[in-house]
């Protein structure tokens, strides 16, 4: 099959001319005008866009664009002073209602005459870089009406005096304010921050300038803060309902920086109801709100924290160092709990648990606590307390939480060690008494202080805990040895044999036990010694107790619950009636602190005064005379007589307790110099004092002066030698 031929097809122009009629662009713009004024004069309904739309792309299309475009200027320039006028005529409050009116109306008339034009705008006006057509009437708007030297100052006072009155209490129409400043904002961002924002904005800083002062002559704080609170409020609810969003940051700033930035000092440092004031009577609700409100100022936070932390400070400093209340230990560590409580809560309910609130309180805390040297033996006290009676019928929970809060206090000691030093002694005494009130809590504390600074802290302590078990088993196979003897109808014994190096022992403790005591203890010591070799034993009689039974006249028995000490001075009076103090110190060689404080415990307590002394006084003299008391009763069958101890150690004692501590700190300073060069193998003086700092301060604070006499004596001892180039520097020997 044959292909058809291709046919080609050629356009040509016109070969005849094709002549417009001259008047064409005339006519045809009078109708699009005529039109234009139909549409702002609201006869649009009898109008055929359709006709209209044909007539306007004609005319662009044959190149009348630019009389079509500037006939659209100036009869829309012509409506817009025409309505700027009627604007201006209308008088008070309708003055807005008309311009709101007329701009809906200029909204309407735009979107029609758009339409219309709408093939000008996509070719024309984009071909020759003209303003579109809804542009242009926005822009026309501003021009002729909204910056008219007559409506352009006259509309800006009264939209702030609108805002003035809403903000002294009057009701104001908003849904107007919303259409005008919406106006503002369609007719550009740059219309609504200079004809309104900017001048908003100052007005409202100097309102809240004024009012502020005033608030702050006639208010307290707490009222101050509610009124800043509402103000703030009220200008968030303010853009929400008629500013633009964008507004609510600078309305915002403006209220901060002048209720709350310019009078922040004023507030906290108010008398009588300032935060000091508020945080003394825990106003939680005020407090709250003062954080909110500062947390809005860059300053604010910094301002209550610095304010808080020199409140807490100085409480903190008349607890630690009012002699009145260092009387009674237990009292000054539980108001310490107490004042730690209290700021915990504070954080915690008002200031959303902030880190850098809770970081100040504790820096607080340790700042005081250390001010008085006698913390660490306080809450060792206070520890001993609780576990002897104060912890008693308390709930597992409860008792965890008491020592969760010791610990607390004690992370803020820098002398640790101290601690460590009180509670292994009053640790001993619960556990050779036996008035603990529980093991488990016992070794709850020592696990806490294990995770708290290692093993070595309580490797003594949890020694003391192996001690009293292997003292157990030992008395039981001493008991057996005991049974298959002879019969023993003499007293009983039950020892505890403590490890010197973990126990709180004194090498000078002595007595001059009763004969009885004396032949079961030589029993003990045989047995003990052909079961272990190469030990010592060596009676720590000043931390014994001892049952004894005695018959009273009447025939009245009791069994009186005494120390070992006080059993020998009782034991005297078997064989006299009466006996001298210095007799009683003979016979028994007790030291002579320990002798006052035993005989006090017996002579002088009321309820417990098994002996009587001549003359009748609380305190002991060396002319004392001790009798029998045979006329002693008591409602109980069995009397616990305590020995009269001070809660807290006497002078010469708290010397000794510090000397035994700076000894023992010697060996550990010496550990971290040698560690510290073996590592660096030379290193100068200073850098050495920051590095063993640094490494014990989990125990204690060294005394750079005490650092420089264990290198001095390391040097002595040849681990380390001076530099001979430097005499700062230190090398390390191998």
């Amino acid at each position: 099959m044959s292909q058809a031929k291709k046919k080609t097809f050629k356009i040509e122009p016109f070969k005849h001319k094709v002549e417009m009629d001259p008047k064409y662009a005339e006519k045809t713009w009078k109708i699009l005008e005529d039109a234009i004024h139909e549409i702002y004069n609201h006869n649009a309904s009898g109008l055929s866009f359709e006709e209209l739309y044909r007539n306007a792309y004609n005319m662009v299309l044959h190149k009348y664009g630019e009389k079509l475009y500037s006939g659209l200027v100036n009869t829309m320039t012509q409506h817009m002073r025409e309505i700027a006028r009627n604007v201006e005529a209308a008088q008070g409050g309708l003055f807005l209602e008309e311009l709101d009116s007329k701009w809906c109306e200029h909204n309407k008339s735009l979107q029609m005459i758009r339409d219309i034009l709408m093939y000008m705008d996509r070719t024309y006006v984009n071909n020759f870089n003209k303003t579109p057509v809804h542009e242009l009437g926005l822009n026309l708007w501003r021009d002729n009406i909204v910056r008219s030297p007559k409506i352009r100052d006259r509309l800006l006072d009264t939209l702030l005096d609108l805002v003035h009155r809403e903000r002294t209490g009057e009701v104001i129409n908003r849904g107007l304010m919303r259409n005008i400043t919406k106006m503002l904002v369609d007719l550009g961002q740059t219309v609504y921050q200079e004809d309104f924002e900017r001048p908003f904005l100052d007005a409202s800083s100097e309102f809240y300038r004024l009012e502020s002062q005033q608030f702050i002559e006639t208010s307290d704080c707490a009222d101050y803060l509610r009124k800043a609170e509402k103000r703030l409020n009220e200008e968030i609810d303010r853009v929400t309902h008629y500013l633009d969003p964008k507004s609510e940051a600078k309305i915002t700033s403006v209220v901060e920086r002048e209720v709350i930035g310019n009078r922040m000092k004023l507030l906290v440092e108010m008398d009588n109801s300032g935060l000091v004031s508020m945080l003394i009577d825990d106003k939680y609700d005020d407090l709250g709100r003062m954080y909110n409100l500062f947390r809005r100022v860059s300053t604010g936070l910094q301002t209550i924290r610095e304010v808080m932390t020199g409140h807490l400070r100085d409480t903190g400093r008349q607890l630690v160092l009012d002699p009145e209340r260092l009387k009674d230990p237990v009292e000054f560590v539980q108001r310490l709990l107490d004042e730690k409580d209290k700021y915990d809560k504070i954080i915690q309910l008002s200031f959303s648990n902030d880190k850098t609130f809770q970081n100040a309180l504790n820096s607080s805390f340790e700042f005081f606590i250390n001010l008085n040297a006698r913390s660490p033996e306080f809450i060792s006290l206070f520890v001993d307390d609780k576990l002897r009676k104060g912890l008693k019928g308390v709930s597992e929970e409860d008792v965890e939480s008491v020592l969760d809060k010791v610990m607390m206090l004690f992370r803020y000691l820098q002398e640790k060690d101290v601690f460590e030093k009180y509670y292994k002694q009053h640790l001993a005494k619960r556990l050779l008494s036996g008035r603990t009130v529980s093991d488990d809590a016992e070794r709850s504390l020592i696990v806490k202080l294990k995770t708290e600074c290692g093993y070595q802290f309580t490797s003594k302590l949890e020694g003391m805990f192996t001690d009293m078990k292997t003292s157990r088993d030992t008395m039981q196979g001493f008991n057996a040895t005991l049974a298959g003897s002879e019969s023993n109808e003499g007293p009983t014994l039950a020892v505890q044999v403590l490890t010197t190096g973990s126990w709180p022992t004194q090498s000078g403790a002595r007595c001059n036990m009763p004969r009885e005591i004396h032949e079961m203890c030589n029993k003990f010591k045989q047995y003990y010694l052909s079961t272990h070799t190469g030990r010592r034993l060596t009676w720590q009689t000043n931390m014994g107790t001892a049952d004894l039974k005695a018959t009273f006249g009447n025939g009245n028995k009791h069994e009186l619950n005494v120390s070992t000490y006080q059993m020998c001075i009782l034991c005297l009076f078997n064989i006299a009636d009466h006996l001298t103090y210095r007799e009683i110190e003979q016979a028994t060689d007790i030291p002579a602190p320990d002798l006052k404080r035993s005989l006090q415990s017996l002579a002088c307590v009321k309820g417990k005064n098994v002996l009587r002394k001549e003359p009748m006084s609380k305190d002991i003299s060396e002319d004392d005379v001790f009798l029998f008391n045979d006329k002693f009763s008591s409602k109980f069958y069995k009397v616990k007589i305590s020995t009269v101890v001070a809660q807290k150690e006497s002078e010469p004692e708290k010397q000794e307790t510090r000397q035994k501590v700076e000894e023992d700190r010697k060996p550990q300073i010496e550990a971290a110099i040698v560690r510290i060069m073996k590592a660096r193998r030379l290193l100068d003086h200073n850098n050495i004092i920051s590095e063993v700092t640094k490494q014990l301060q989990a125990r204690f604070l060294p005394n750079p002066a005490v650092i420089k006499k264990r290198i001095e004596s390391l040097i002595e001892r040849e681990f380390l030698e001076r530099d001979r180039g430097d005499r700062k520097l230190y090398r390390y020997l191998a």
